[in-house]
């Protein structure tokens, strides 16, 4: 049973930095991709960045450049670190793999 359990999140002022950590059990990495996504009121969740079984990165055009997925394999965790924030970055932020998600985490960039 695949299990997925985020940290991290919460506030900050538009440049600030925070970090997401999503703890995951039951995933063999060499099998599947995962990734953060994400999601604001009334629109679709979308991608934000995903790492390939092989360890490869993509990001969306919105975050590339600011953003940062990685993983570690041994302590089977999955991060995110994102960096200059912007407002238009506030939303609930879901990890994911093996098409299950972790419970969401909001993230809120403001004045």
């Amino acid at each position: 049973q695949v299990h997925l359990e985020e940290s991290g999140g919460g506030w900050v002022q538009p440049g600030g930095s925070l970090s997401r950590s999503c703890a995951i059990s039951g995933l063999d990495f060499r099998l599947y991709a995962t990734g953060w996504y994400r999601q604001v009121p009334g629109k679709q969740r979308e991608m934000v960045a995903t790492l390939t079984t092989a360890g490869r990165t993509m990001y969306s055009d919105s975050v590339k450049g600011r953003f940062t997925i990685s993983r570690d394999i041994a302590q089977n965790m999955v991060y995110l670190q994102m960096n200059s924030l912007r407002i238009e970055d506030t939303a609930v932020y879901f990890c994911a793999g093996a098409n299950r998600w972790g419970q969401g985490t909001q993230v809120t960039v403001s004045l």
